[in-house]
């Protein structure tokens, strides 16, 4: 989220280059078009526009069954944002410092198999329950962006799904979604004030990382993207947005700037689903209350209306208008 972080422009450089080198797919001899080892063929979306985000397929290195520290053990700074996840009586932690580099974290939390991933490019933290079609699978980046998305993989049938879409693109598992898990992205500080007892990651996650600083930083508040993603110009690309949708495909978001201006709480209703929406701008984290139906995402505003073109958005005038 903006002001989270600072990037190097040597870094953004770097990022482009990788891209230009390895944006094209493979094809041979007539063969399915291929990138970064996956197959393409019968791709939901073009394939053209699944393109490569510079490191190889697991150069991103997912993390799985990582060590974890009880908080009053944590090293972390109250300051610090982390993806908060409660399942059954077990809350658990995961830092950005330490998303930024592993972007995905298999895991079991309250007895479920969970999948923590978060997008640096589309400041997108979305948490899923591992099982598809009954069967746990375990989970790696795929190296590939869809819409300036990652694309993460799983193991068991390589197919490739979309974070956002929560849904598989290509492979065996094509169409198939992931159930999306209720998550939340805060500050250590209030989390561990919510859930005493919650754990966290630990730094020692097998890697050799600085995790000290961000490879992505500034892009955070930059309007530019890294990789092509279709834009609307309503608002700054990176604004904060918490988005709310139904598997059906209505959605609906909530601009940080007009739940701001609106008062900084909103009270909503999606298809007769009543959802209370807070923005608090000094941590810049949102908090919302809605039914388990609701799937809730968090993202930079060009991401979610690349993914979801048809979304309403609420306005602070609504707010304003609604007051007796």
């Amino acid at each position: 989220m903006p002001g989270r972080a600072i990037l190097r422009p040597f870094v953004i450089a770097s990022f482009a280059f990788l891209w230009a080198a390895g944006a094209c797919s493979t094809v041979s001899g007539g063969e399915s078009p291929s990138l970064n080892g996956f197959t393409l063929k019968n791709s939901s979306v073009p394939v053209e526009q699944i393109l490569s985000g510079g490191p190889p397929r697991d150069g991103i290195p997912a993390l799985s069954n990582p060590q974890v520290l009880s908080a009053a053990t944590a090293p972390w700074n109250d300051e610090e944002i982390v993806i908060g996840v409660l399942r059954g009586s077990q809350a658990r932690a995961y830092p950005l410092a330490i998303l930024n580099w592993h972007e995905l974290v298999n895991d079991t939390l309250g007895g479920e198999p969970i999948l923590v991933s978060y997008c640096p490019l589309c400041g997108t933290g979305m948490v899923f329950d591992r099982r598809v079609q009954k069967q746990v699978r375990t989970f790696g980046v795929s190296g590939l962006l869809y819409q300036s998305d990652m694309l993460l993989y799983d193991r068991e049938t390589e197919s490739l799904w979309s974070q956002i879409e929560s849904r598989a693109l290509t492979g065996p598992a094509l169409g198939r979604r992931l159930k999306l898990l209720r998550s939340v992205q805060t500050s250590w500080g209030a989390w561990k004030k919510r859930y005493p007892k919650t754990s966290v990651l630990s730094l020692q996650t097998g890697h050799a990382r600085d995790y000290d600083r961000s490879p992505y930083g500034s892009y955070a508040t930059s309007t530019s993207l890294i990789f092509p993603a279709p834009l609307d110009p309503r608002y700054h690309p990176k604004m904060p947005t918490l988005g709310v949708r139904l598997v059906d495909g209505l959605a609906r978001a909530y601009p940080a700037s007009e739940v701001s201006k609106g008062g900084g709480e909103i009270s909503g209703n999606l298809s007769g689903r009543e959802i209370v929406i807070r923005y608090d701008p000094d941590t810049q984290t949102f908090d919302v209350e809605a039914p388990d139906d609701v799937e809730v995402i968090e993202a930079y505003w060009f991401a979610w209306s690349a993914f979801h073109p048809n979304t309403s958005v609420f306005t602070a005038t609504e707010a304003t208008n609604s007051k007796p």
